[in-house]
């Protein structure tokens, strides 16, 4: 249930707000009149209520919209975490003034976690156009040109090859049919447990890539014949699970939800994973090391590749680069 923007202070807070009132920050001062607007606390209000048919009216209370969007604000403006931001928000005024909290109790930390989720992209490519709007409104900043900035960011990723790509596929297809067949009607899905002739390949894979003799990159193409041979049935399965989810013809008994969730899955990764055998493909029968649009995880899909060093090193970093963009 959606809670109101309009929020009552405590009787006894109000001493304690006066003082309060006095305390300023010079960052958070301006950034506090421009989300007085209307029109940007109604498109977080709008995304809320979206959710379903009936969130506006039924549920437990959820964060208030100007809440939300003051929190988000103070969250990016600081670079906090969600842990941090809890923590700062219950123990200083500015900062509780500043998100309209005052005398409340502050969520905890997963709280804000999934309620930041709800701000899908199209919604913030709204607020920032309503920011630009409002900038140049007021003159500061005319809205003709785009600046770029691209941060980098060390990505939480192990050291990706193809072989344990390959393994995360079967791994994360698998166990994404497990648990819809879990909910289905015995024997209306057949899972086979790959895990064990996995982790074969990869030992093997691993032992031949020590040596460069020709003996040792034959047994590496058939172990790599091996695995992609199973990473394709799983594949198969998995393509060929969700029309049957799709269409009503597999027969479920246990939670529908779940299913849905596991098929969302299925979608997500099965593009990544038919990526990662093309890109295995060209890699060891073919020679080509330089795949456009390589994966390098399938968890972290938007890493790519930052070499560092001198050119002639061989030194890389695995790196997510994030855009930020400003009007001017």
């Amino acid at each position: 249930m959606m809670t109101s923007s309009q929020h009552q202070a405590w009787l006894f807070y109000m001493p304690l707000a006066k003082q309060a009132a006095l305390l300023k920050d010079d960052l958070l001062e301006p950034v506090d009149q421009l989300l007085e607007d209307a029109q940007l606390i109604e498109l977080v209000r709008h995304c809320l209520g979206s959710r379903s048919p009936a969130s506006t009216r039924t549920g437990r209370p959820s964060m208030a919209p100007d809440r939300l969007l003051r929190c988000c604000v103070l969250k990016h403006l600081k670079g906090w975490s969600f842990r941090q931001l809890a923590r700062e928000l219950r123990c200083n005024l500015i900062y509780r003034q500043f998100t309209h909290f005052d005398a409340e109790a502050t969520p905890d930390h997963t709280v804000f976690s999934r309620t930041f989720a709800l701000l899908s992209p199209e919604v913030t490519e709204k607020i920032h156009q309503r920011v630009v709007g409002l900038a140049r409104q007021q003159g500061v900043a005319k809205g003709h040109k785009m600046r770029t900035d691209t941060t980098a960011v060390e990505s939480n990723v192990h050291f990706p090859t193809d072989s344990t790509l390959l393994g995360d596929g079967i791994r994360v297809l698998s166990r994404s049919l497990k648990r819809i067949a879990a909910q289905c009607k015995r024997g209306a899905l057949e899972v086979v447990h790959h895990g064990r002739a996995v982790k074969h390949r990869l030992l093997e894979i691993s032992r031949a890539a020590k040596s460069r003799s020709e003996a040792s990159r034959q047994r590496m193409r058939d172990s790599y014949d091996k695995l992609l041979a199973l990473t394709r049935k799983v594949v198969r399965q998995a393509s060929e699970v969700l029309p049957r989810c799709k269409s009503g013809r597999l027969k479920v008994v246990g939670n529908l939800r779940e299913v849905e969730k596991q098929a969302a899955q299925l979608r997500h990764f099965l593009p990544l994973v038919e990526k990662v055998i093309s890109q295995t493909k060209q890699r060891v029968w073919e020679g080509n090391t330089h795949v456009e649009g390589k994966v390098l995880s399938l968890f972290e899909p938007h890493t790519q590749v930052i070499r560092k060093g001198k050119a002639h090193t061989s030194l890389a970093g695995w790196c997510a680069s994030t855009k930020w963009s400003m009007a001017s």
